[in-house]
Order: structure tokens, then sequence, then C-alpha cells
């Protein structure tokens, strides 16, 4: 691993190329900044390597992209696109990008806004139950925010006009934007070609993803473990099978993330997390800033009080399994099948039953969880914004039920809560949020005008 041989005062800047390219996969002349591409190349040969032998990741790096090609282990919902404001894709959004991506590949250097929604127009008729229609606002909306994400990333460059404009009144308004085929090749890259799948499971694993599966099968597992721990918010000891959960307590293969990363590993009894201070590894920072973070970060003080009260237990539940299948027939009842090309399809079985292990081990004990009802939780987001709510963006202030299913869906994406039948099951790692602190500025009598308030806290953390 070339990481233990850069020297000292190079590692941070080692580490900071390896966390860029984990955190985004695509990096481009001017995404995430300018400055990401250049890190990149200085460190390439060093990181294609050690990504490639503690990950199974393919990095391909040239003179105007980074592209990671990650492996998938399992499917993964909470990190979805979003537009340049904020919102999370829909269906819509992500059909438009995708048949915007196949458009732009046969595009030449440049091409008008309406001349590519006229594109994308045409193809949305060949599939069912999706249009653009240009005379539609909500449409021209969606289309919109598919290129805008485009943008985001280069793969389009506005040369003239306004793509609002265009939103607003299409007879009115146009724009003209430069194509970087570089990067539109570099987006859409799948491990394997999609008419040959049947289902979405054969993106799946590291046969997928072109890793070498001929290596040891305990070698296959140390690189999951790692994928893992820079994928996932916290990786719990009981979701594992042996041998997995016995190469997840050993210290040198966690090390070797910290140290390719430069993150640091909290282990604890139930599981691992790295801690992202830096900010340039995690896609939501928490505790943060904004009315979600903050409210989330109240609630886990308020729910970390309520376990810990020795004097009133609450009800303790086994988790319920959630099987990769579910979400994989969904994705794959959406799939054509007309589309696929039998002859040629490879159908993966990553369900199958792994081989039985000549020794046998013992079953082991199935822990339970603190269980809240969700009329708990509803009650104590009311109370939160009764007694903080002139701090809270104003959206959030006259919309307690949207403000607490964000909340919950932030604690239940950062794996502090899980969302059961009835309420949440409360998972260990929330209880390192335990003790918020609340401070508010309020405005003293020699200002003029009042000064944001802010709503912050401090963490306190769970000992083993």
């Amino acid at each position: 691993m070339h990481a233990r041989s850069i020297d000292s005062l190079a590692l941070d800047s080692y580490q900071r190329a390896a966390r860029v390219i984990l955190a985004n996969h695509l990096v481009t002349r001017t995404y995430p900044d300018r400055i990401a591409l250049p890190l990149l190349r200085r460190w390439a040969t060093e990181l294609r390597e050690d990504l490639a032998e503690l990950f199974g990741y393919r990095l391909e790096i040239t003179e105007t992209t980074a592209r990671l090609f990650p492996v998938l282990d399992e499917l993964d919902s909470g990190r979805p696109a979003r537009t340049t404001g904020d919102r999370v894709f829909d269906r819509r959004r992500y059909a438009y990008l995708a048949l915007a991506l196949a458009a732009l590949g046969r595009a030449g250097d440049q091409i008008t806004l309406s001349e590519l929604a006229d594109q994308v127009a045409a193809y949305t008729e060949r599939v069912e139950g999706l249009e653009l229609a240009p005379d539609r606002a909500a449409d021209r909306d969606a289309f919109v925010d598919a290129i805008g994400w485009l943008a985001a990333r280069g793969a389009v460059t506005l040369a003239d006009g306004d793509a609002g404009g265009w939103a607003s009144d299409p007879e009115a308004g146009e724009a003209l934007y430069d194509i970087d085929r570089a990067i539109v090749f570099a987006l859409f890259r799948p491990p394997r070609a999609l008419q040959h799948l049947h289902s979405v499971a054969g993106l799946l694993g590291e046969e997928a993803g072109g890793a070498d599966t001929r290596s040891p099968a305990q070698a296959l597992a140390a690189r999951k473990i790692r994928r893992a721990l820079v994928e996932q918010p916290v990786v719990y000891a009981d979701e594992w099978e042996e041998p997995h959960r016995s190469l997840l307590a050993q210290e040198k293969l966690v090390g070797e993330v910290e140290l390719v990363t430069g993150l640091k590993a909290e282990r604890r009894a139930e599981g691992v997390a790295l801690i992202d201070s830096s900010g340039r590894l995690s896609d939501v920072r928490f505790p943060g800033t904004g009315t979600l973070a903050q409210v989330a970060l109240l609630l886990a003080g308020e729910i970390a009080d309520l376990v810990l009260d020795i004097d009133n237990p609450v009800e303790r539940r086994v988790r319920p399994e959630r099987p990769l299948t579910d979400l994989v027939e969904q994705l794959d009842s959406a799939i054509p099948a007309t589309t696929v090309f039998a002859p040629l399809a490879d159908p993966v079985d990553i369900f199958a039953p792994e081989e039985d292990s000549d020794t046998e081990e013992q079953e082991p004990e199935i822990p339970e969880y603190p269980f809240i009802e969700s009329s708990w939780i509803r009650d104590t987001v009311q109370m939160l914004t009764d007694r903080y709510g002139a701090t809270f963006a104003a959206q959030w202030q006259a919309d307690v039920p949207g403000l607490t299913a964000e909340v919950v869906g932030l604690l239940e994406r950062l794996r502090l809560v899980e969302l059961v039948d009835g309420g949440l099951l409360i998972l260990p790692a929330l209880a390192r949020y335990r003790g918020a602190i609340v401070t508010i500025r309020t405005r003293a009598e020699t200002e003029l005008f009042i000064s944001p308030t802010e709503v912050g806290g401090d963490i306190a953390e769970k000992g083993n």
C-alpha cells in the first residue's frame, strides 16, 4: 500500500485526494471545485493502486476528468441526486437525466436547450408512462433540473442565454450549451451492459465491478468491510456474519482505511464509525447548521435521555430483516422486458446461499433495540417547536408534521434510528449525541436588528 511509504509532510495531501474521489466519484476541472482535479492528478498512481488493493475500486484519471468506478455491495436509496436547489430527484428527473445523457452522446460540440428537449421528448415516446411536453411547466422545470445537474459537473456549460428563461417561456427564452464529451462519456459507465441484465442485482458485487474475484475469500471479505466503512455512516457488527464480523474488529483493517482517508475510527462494541471532521467525505454534516440538522440533534438528545432513563425502561424489540430483494424487485419491475437482449443475458444470483463452512459456528445472540412509538416522536418535535420554533426556518414553523418526517429521515439516513411499524428502533450510535446543549442568541439592546438565531449542540459521547 503506497500510503504507508508517503512522507508524513505529504500524507495530508494524499488523504485529501482520497477523500475527494471517494466522496464524488466524478471530478472535473470545475467539480467539485477547481483544486480537486490537480490534486488527484498529483497522486494518480498511488490512489489508483491503493483504491484497487483496499476496496476493489477502479480509478481512471485523464487531463480533464477523474472517474472512480466503485463496487456496489448493496442498493442504497439514501444518497439521491439533488437539484441545484437541493431538492431530491424524482423518477421523472432521473428519466430526463438518463435520456439527456443519451442525446448528448450523439450531439456535436454545442446544442440549444430546446433542441435537447426535443430529442429527449422524442425518446420519451418509446417509454411507456413517460412524457416531456415543452408546453407543460412542470415538465420544463424537471428537465431544467436534470440539465442543471449535468451543468454542475461540467458535462454542459452555458455559452449563451438562460435556462430559467426557457423554463418560464420556451417561446421567448433559450439557452446554448457547450458539450464536454469526455465528461458525458465518463458519467455513464455501468460495470455491465444494461441490455444484458434481467435484474439490477447484476450490477452488484465485485464480479460486476470488475475486481479480481480470484482473490482468496478472506481478501474479498476484507475489501467488502473496507467499502462499508467508507460508504456507511456506521457499520454495525450485528449486521454481519463471519468472517466479516471478525474482520470489522481487526485494528489493522480499520487502520488501513484510516491511513488512506485521514479519518479517525471510533470503535465500540456495537461497531465502527469513521469520523469525518474535514467535511470532505460525508455528504451530510452532523451536527450541522440549518433547522433540520439542529432539530435532529435536539431530538437525538431527547431520545437518548429517554432511553437511558433506568427508572422508566422503554420497550425493546429485535430489528426486522430488511431483505435486499425488496428494493431489487421494485426496480426490476420497471425494466422493460423488450429491451433485454436475452441471448447475452447473464443473470447473477447474489442472493444464493454461501457455501457451508467446515467448522460449526455458534448462532449469534440476536440483539434487541429500544423502541419508541411514533406518537412520542411527534409530541417531542411539537414540544421542541413550541420551545424553539422562533429560531426555525419559516417553512417549518407551520409544518410540524413535515418537519418531523424530515428529521426522522435524516436520523435514519445517518443510521442512528431505524423506521419500523409504529415507531423507531434506536440504534447504538445515537447515544453519542446525548446531552445536547442549546444556546440561543438574542438581540442586544444596542443592536438595531435581530441577530441570526442559532441553535447548536455539544456532543457527549457514550462510553463502551
